[in-house]
């Protein structure tokens, strides 16, 4: 039996481009370490997992997300 593939959050939201200045978006697709999540888990489809993988990327190199959240021990 297959599963229903996951809507795509921007196609939903009419987002053409993912902007790395929008850190509440992009936080939505980090996980608790920092890590960024697979479009199986976002849902997010292949442009757009480009896009914001690449916002991401942008966004921690400019200190306006972290590269790891909490502390770790």
């Amino acid at each position: 039996m297959r599963r229903q593939k996951k809507a795509d959050p921007f196609a939903e939201a009419r987002i053409r481009f993912v902007d790395y200045k929008d850190d509440r978006l992009l936080s939505r697709f980090i996980t608790e370490t920092g890590k960024i999540l697979p479009s199986r888990l976002s849902g997010a489809s292949a442009r757009h997992q480009r896009q914001v993988a690449k916002a991401i990327k942008k966004a921690r190199y400019l200190a306006l997300l972290p590269y790891t959240k909490g502390n770790q021990s």
